[in-house]
């Protein structure tokens, strides 16, 4: 039990002491940096006559960026070495390992393609690194439940729409609304009020009633349903920061861990306390199975008595 405490206290120093380099603002800009020169590269690479006549030093300046990318990660791996766990427990650290351990998956490393969509996955690491980016990347996770049944309404209104349209329009107005394609296609793109008054002029030329059709699409799918997307986005992003606001709060508080123990806040010395309570607990097992007579140990000899006692046991 002692070697296991040694051993434990061995991984919480070196945790600490990673911790520490994590937490130094140069290392955050550091890497920022690195994600940035990793962009530059993409994109350097796109132009042929770039990438063929500087093609070693691009090819060295990747090697840098994957040593630097492994480097950051190996850190942060080790400030999580006395609770690894909590490291699998962040989606963003599962997310950043994946990306920069698939620099070195042989199938992925060969294939151009892939590595370099997989290069590209880097970009998305700064959000690790800016809070509110991070906030917004989860309030568009958060909204894709209520994004999708807005498509799904929306497509409703365009179909019916467009069916109407067809069934109005196709023989006065077949470049527009001489199919269901692309009378749904017409009405897409007036969902965005482009090109309404000359839909609008050439709908009167064959009914005034044609009027009713455009106003009450334009209400419908321009006013009521854009808002109800932007109020499902806003709804999802203040959840977002609520989410970040009550992470920070743990945080400070002690270490955080967001699947266990109910969301409350574990100080980091509790692991260590425990293996001391065990090894008390241990101890204490030794000393009663010492103490029992059936356990075969000699009993301890009883204490002799005071003069006090013998005196008043005299008497």
């Amino acid at each position: 039990m002692p070697d296991l405490i040694e051993a434990y206290s061995g991984r919480r120093r070196l945790a600490a002491r990673c911790r520490h380099v994590c937490e130094k603002p140069a290392f955050s800009l550091g890497v920022i940096s690195v994600i940035l020169l990793n962009a530059v590269l993409l994109g350097v690479e796109t132009y042929s006559g770039l990438s063929v006549e500087y093609g070693a030093l691009l090819h060295s300046a990747e090697r840098f960026c994957v040593a630097a990318f492994s480097l950051e990660m190996l850190i942060r791996l080790g400030a999580h070495i006395d609770r690894p766990k909590a490291f699998f427990r962040d989606p963003w650290n599962v997310f950043d390992l994946l990306v920069v351990s698939s620099a070195f998956v042989p199938f992925l490393r060969e294939n151009t393609t892939l590595l370099r969509l997989l290069r590209l996955a880097r970009v998305l690491r700064t959000a690790q690194f800016m809070p509110q980016l991070r906030v917004l990347l989860v309030a568009v996770g958060r909204s894709l439940p209520g994004t999708v049944s807005f498509l799904f309404v929306g497509a409703l209104i365009l179909y019916v729409y467009a069916m109407i349209g067809w069934i109005c329009f196709a023989g006065h107005d077949p470049e527009h609304y001489g199919s269901l394609g692309r009378a749904g296609l017409t009405l897409f793109l007036l969902m965005t009020l482009e090109g309404l008054g000359d839909a609008v002029h050439a709908g009167l030329a064959v009914s005034p009633f044609s009027i009713i059709y455009y106003a009450s699409y334009v209400l419908l799918a321009s006013f009521v349903l854009v808002n109800v997307l932007i109020g499902v986005v806003l709804n999802a992003l203040e959840e977002a920061r609520e989410m970040e606001a009550a992470a920070s709060r743990a945080e400070q508080v002690g270490t955080w861990h967001p699947a266990g123990h109910a969301g409350r806040a574990v100080p980091e010395g509790a692991d260590e306390l425990r293996l001391r309570i065990a090894a008390v607990r241990s101890a204490l097992d030794d000393m009663e199975a010492q103490l029992d007579p059936s356990s075969g140990a000699a009993p301890l000899a009883p204490a002799s008595p005071s003069p006090a006692r013998a005196s008043v046991g005299a008497r």
